[in-house]
């Protein structure tokens, strides 16, 4: 790769050389040539001061965490600055900082981001400057997401196993079993229907609906993406994809589910209303339902995801975030000192709640009593939902990889499933066009792609 990764390179313009395809050949050049590197930045201390970091993150609550951290530390402080989440510009404002060679020390992203953003060479390598103390206290599959072959590059912050929420006014009314299989969950869908004509299980989602779907074929066992030596291998219509396209592809085609975009004003409504009975999504949606659809206390309770084989139990996840130690940062140690107070501090997490409602949950599965503690679960009748989270959590298989360019997949299916909602497609046709329009980009980096 051209440069190993100096600052002023876009993403865009990035190119790999010859026989350094492979995810951890590019990070390795990329980062080994930045190890060192020098910045525009000015000083970041004041005299004999204390070592002062900045930090960008869209996440609610980082506000009070810095501050508590500033009020607690004499040491280091830290300047925080709130971004725009990632499709709001988040991701925009952060490579374009990198690429000036000005990004902050420490910076927020999401899993599905992360391949590509250490491929443009924006984190560092922190697989020695992460202390064992901290590494043994995450979830292994956490740590999984931000490791490419033994080489570490962002700190987890939480994670978050799919589960199901559901209105359980509706479904004991009706009688109707919560599902704990996907075959129970079309059987619960027709019954819902035939019961209350108006009333859907779920929703497939237009807008933001690739991200879900690669939760489902995640679980049933799906690798969109793999490395083979130094080769890309892409494989978005595989038999485990093509049978999760097929399931919901039916539900959509007996009109069992609400094809809407997601988070829309829409979807909401349904919601509200109890049109939508239920909702397939990562615990971080718990704290969510709470504050967009207050009337629903009560109403609302949470289920273990459905299962493709139920002797086999497998979870997949969604949404979910990291911390990364920049580049661009002059000082790499202080930085993860930060970030492993923010990931492992019972105080860090009760000033994150602080700020309001949140039920993600997180990679350090010690702080679970925290977080049970802070949260009022009267909205889910007092259920014990971190108690379930973990238990899911534990179930998550280790065997996904994201892409290096998911934004500009998962836009590109996206388009195919509003496409497929408004009758003129199908689901897998939306992944298999999302495939084939992703692999330009991914061989304008210079990788070698093929298809599995």
């Amino acid at each position: 790769m051209p440069g190993h990764g100096r600052p002023g390179r876009s993403a865009t313009g990035r190119r790999a050389t010859a026989g350094t395809t492979a995810l951890l050949t590019l990070l390795a050049l990329v980062l080994a040539g930045c190890s060192g590197c020098s910045t525009s930045r000015g000083s970041d201390t004041v005299g004999d001061g204390p070592v002062r970091l900045t930090f960008w993150s869209a996440l609610r609550g980082s506000q009070e965490v810095v501050d508590e951290f500033n009020r607690t530390h004499d040491r280091i402080k830290v300047e925080f600055q709130q971004v725009p989440s990632g499709e709001q510009g988040g991701w925009t404002k952060l490579s374009n900082a990198a690429r000036a060679g000005n990004a902050p020390d420490v910076a927020t992203i999401e899993y599905p981001q992360l391949p590509g953003f250490t491929i443009d060479g924006v984190p560092r390598d922190i697989t020695q400057l992460m202390p064992d103390s901290v590494r043994e206290k995450i979830l292994p599959q956490a740590l999984d997401l931000t490791t490419f072959d033994g080489r570490t590059y962002a700190v987890p912050v939480d994670i978050e196993p799919m589960v199901f929420l559901y209105r359980k006014d509706i479904f004991t009314k009706n009688r109707i079993p919560v599902p704990k299989t996907w075959a129970e969950f079309e059987s619960s869908a027709r019954k819902l229907k035939q019961a209350q004509p108006r009333t859907r299980i779920g929703s497939l989602f237009t807008t933001g609906g690739t991200l879900y779907l690669a939760g489902y074929a995640w679980q049933a066992g799906a690798k969109w993406y793999d490395t083979v030596g130094d080769t890309w291998q892409i494989s978005m219509d595989d038999a485990p994809t093509r049978k999760v396209a097929g399931y919901w592809q039916r539900l959509m085609d007996d009109d069992l589910v609400r094809v809407e975009p997601g988070s829309s004003q829409q979807w909401r409504a349904h919601l509200r209303s109890g049109e939508t009975a239920g909702y397939l999504a990562g615990a971080w949606a718990a704290g969510s339902m709470m504050a967009s659809t207050p009337d629903g206390k009560g109403k609302w309770a949470i289920a273990p995801m459905p299962q493709w084989d139920p002797a086999k139990p497998k979870v997949s996840t969604q949404g979910g975030s990291t911390f990364m130690v920049t580049k661009d940062s002059r000082h790499p140690k202080e930085a993860m000192e930060f970030i492993s107070w923010m990931v492992t501090s019972p105080g860090a997490l009760k000033a994150k709640l602080a700020s309001g409602v949140s039920s993600a949950f997180p990679s350090v599965p010690s702080l679970v009593p925290v977080a049970r503690k802070e949260m009022d679960t009267s909205y889910y009748s007092g259920q014990d939902i971190f108690g379930l989270f973990q238990k899911e959590a534990e179930r998550i298989a280790p065997t996904w990889k994201w892409g290096p360019r998911m934004t500009s997949t998962t836009s590109s299916g996206d388009d195919g499933l509003a496409k497929a909602g408004a009758g003129s497609g199908d689901v897998l046709k939306a992944l298999r066009d999302a495939q084939s329009r992703t692999m330009p980009d991914l061989k304008s980096l210079g990788l070698s792609v093929t298809t599995r």
